[in-house]
């Protein structure tokens, strides 16, 4: 939200509190436990005041919890989580599907869900070998680059694309390459990334839908671009194409409908 909105007050206000308050939880992570004021001022521009008071708001709704050192992930947090996971859980024939194929393919399968401007891991299994890329699931990625970008793009409008690409590090010039990867991807039914977000790292995505031919989410295949060969490539599309029309088929609980 601009600084220059309204102060706290009224309708922007209260949107301006829910997204502070939402940039403080956003803090905590699995190497980051425990949150001190310090660290919410430094990291959020907030002044002290305004911090202390968000954190005492938390707090009393349980979602924070005041520990000796700062302030950790609250009691609240365990409904919110539930009703999380019971909203986004696979069927467990999805979810052997998943495994299955990373087994095969020795490779990590991953499943993308687009949320605005980036992509959201919902579901992953590892690769079983030691070198392997793996994304904790609930992490976000930018849609900018990335073989599951340009699967869950397709049917993108153009305002979205073009701010995709004025969140990229190449700015709004690169709304044409995100257009012709996407028109390239929709034309092939599957898409292939090799270091366009991270250097060394591949990936293969092809679309799941849902009960009608609209794209609900991107099943990929990733890991270090020495083992993404051309002909690998290939074997990956193929199983990555049966298992998505197998996941399609079978349908999903909400919100996967």
């Amino acid at each position: 939200m601009p600084a220059n909105f309204p102060a706290e007050s009224g309708e922007s206000g209260g949107v301006r509190s829910v997204q502070r308050a939402f940039d403080i939880l956003s803090l905590l992570g699995e190497d980051r436990r425990i949150l001190t004021i310090r660290e919410v001022v430094d990291e959020t521009g907030l002044a002290k005041t305004t911090a202390l008071r968000l954190l005492q708001t938390l707090e009393h709704m349980g979602l924070l919890w005041a520990a000796p050192k700062g302030y950790t992930a609250g009691p609240a947090l365990w409904r919110w989580a539930h009703l999380a996971r019971s909203a986004w859980e696979l069927p467990p024939e999805t979810v052997k599907l998943m495994r299955d194929l990373a087994a095969r393919q020795r490779e990590t399968v991953n499943l993308y869900v687009a949320r605005d401007v980036h992509r959201v891991c919902i579901a992953q299994q590892e690769s079983p070998q030691p070198l392997r890329h793996v994304v904790r699931v609930g992490d976000e990625l930018p849609m900018w680059a990335g073989a599951s970008s340009k699967v869950l793009l397709r049917d993108a409008p153009v305002r979205l694309l073009t701010r995709i690409a004025r969140s990229s590090p190449h700015g709004e010039a690169h709304l044409e390459t995100l257009r012709q990867w996407v028109a390239q991807a929709a034309a092939d039914g599957h898409a292939v990334s090799h270091g366009e977000r991270e250097p060394g790292l591949s990936a293969v995505a092809v679309p799941v839908t849902g009960g009608s031919t609209a794209i609900v989410a991107a099943l990929t295949l990733s890991g270090p671009t020495v083992r993404f060969t051309d002909e690998r490539v290939a074997e990956f599309v193929a199983d990555l194409g049966e298992v998505a029309g197998r996941m399609s088929e079978r349908g999903f609980d909400h919100p996967l409908t």
